[in-house]
């Protein structure tokens, strides 16, 4: 079952009600950020960009980008994945109000599958901590507070396998963008456990594991830059960046070039 299977859990974790002023802010710097790129790959190649975002969600970014017209401009497709029926459907609800469907899509699909996708792009986009939720297939949500034994985080077969497919749809001398990743830290896992205890989620992790997982079936895994790299082999180190999200060390983004 994907995280966000249960409509009630999505729209809490949407609902501005719920969410801590820490993610609030990441979503607006993402944003930010996510704009100068759009601008900066347009310009260079002189055309629009086709943008694929693996986690589309509640379509909060196009939303966001297509009330700015120098910025909607620069884009040519935004094609949406999302491996959650009830994201799928708030997605296309919004898409459809906004009445931007001729040049957004939205699909149900699993990013294992990406190598099947068939489609290229000048912009592999995931945001808002979407890149932290790839968690191995038989984690034991119901056993993993009672076995005892932590998860060894050194490799996420998941992650790569999802990142490699997807450097695969890049155009040549396009980028994958990692909008938003929890930096791994203790202030950082405190405010993770926060923000799911105000959602009314159950932790069932502790300061020993590198991610922070619920009983209802979240998890969110907090990364270094070293970690990043490590993930992400079939990439020369040169070409990945890291931009500060913030100046507490909470969040981060992560550029990848072809």
């Amino acid at each position: 079952m994907a995280m966000y299977d249960n409509a009630q859990i999505v729209q809490t974790s949407f609902d501005g009600t719920f969410l801590s002023e820490y993610l609030l802010q990441a979503q607006w710097a993402e944003l930010v950020e996510l704009k100068k790129i759009i601008t900066e790959v347009a310009d260079h190649q002189q055309a629009p960009v086709s943008i694929l975002d693996i986690g589309i969600g509640n379509a909060r970014i196009p939303r966001h980008l297509c009330g700015i017209t120098e910025i909607w401009d620069r884009i040519a497709r935004y094609d949406g994945t999302d491996n959650a029926q009830a994201c799928v459907e708030l997605a296309r609800r919004e898409i459809e109000q906004l009445q931007i469907h001729k040049k957004v899509s939205v699909s149900l699909f699993d990013a294992t599958h990406l190598g099947t996708w068939g489609r290229r792009y000048d912009l592999v986009i995931t945001t808002w901590f979407t890149a932290g939720n790839f968690y191995p297939e038989d984690f034991p949500f119901d056993g993993y507070q009672a076995a005892g034994h932590k998860l060894n985080l050194e490799t996420n077969e998941k992650f790569t396998t999802i990142f490699h497919s997807a450097y695969g749809l890049l155009h040549p001398g396009g980028e994958i963008v990692i909008g938003s990743c929890y930096i791994d830290n203790e202030s950082t896992r405190q405010k993770q456990e926060a923000s799911y205890k105000k959602m009314g989620l159950t932790i069932i992790t502790d300061a020993h594991d590198a991610f922070t997982a619920t009983k209802e079936g979240f998890w969110s895994q907090r990364f270094t830059q070293d970690k990043l790299v490590r993930y992400l082999p079939f990439v020369d180190p040169a070409n990945i960046s890291f931009t500060p999200l913030d100046t507490y060390e909470y969040a981060m983004q992560v550029r990848i070039r072809k």
